[in-house]
């Protein structure tokens, strides 16, 4: 009938195979790379800066970044290519009039829900949060989303 001890296992059920590599959750980085800071890792806030890889920075981290040269500090690889503070431009983000963020709670008992975004497009209204493609035009700062520069085809700040 079973649990007697006459029953004799086989060797797919001993012998366990190797285990298949642990894989990054997408929406978990998109988080990471949209949310915090690429050389802090703290939360962003204004303002915010970008280079010429797209990487999201808080200022005020940059900053301390260039002006720490002392040799026991080795630069980091998330900025290493940021040489001077004219290497990034400081962006002017619409805020997302649906976002609640740190509005609410200043206990920090609250849920946080990592779908809605802090900033949108103020073209298209695209949530900024890594699902959409965004861009920054480097000589005033504006993001905008991709989809918005295709409908507008210029170069020029829509403001």
């Amino acid at each position: 009938m079973g649990c007697d001890g006459g029953t004799i296992p086989k060797r797919h059920e001993l012998v366990k195979g190797p285990r298949k590599a642990e894989q990054v959750d997408k929406t978990a980085e998109l988080v990471a790379r949209w949310y915090y800071c690429t050389l802090s890792q703290e939360k962003l806030c204004r303002p915010i800066v970008a280079c010429e890889l797209g990487r999201l920075y808080n200022k005020d981290a940059v900053i301390e970044f260039l002006l720490d040269k002392s040799a026991d500090k080795t630069p980091m690889e998330a900025a290493s290519h940021i040489k001077s503070i004219k290497n990034v431009t400081e962006l002017n983000l619409a805020d997302n009039p649906a976002w609640s963020g740190d509005k609410e709670s200043k206990k920090g008992d609250t849920y946080d829900d990592i779908q809605s975004a802090r900033f949108i497009c103020p073209v298209v209204g695209l949530e900024m949060n890594g699902r959409h493609r965004f861009c920054f035009l480097r000589n005033c700062g504006c993001v905008f989303s991709e989809r918005a520069l295709k409908e507008i085809k210029t170069e020029v700040c829509h403001k």
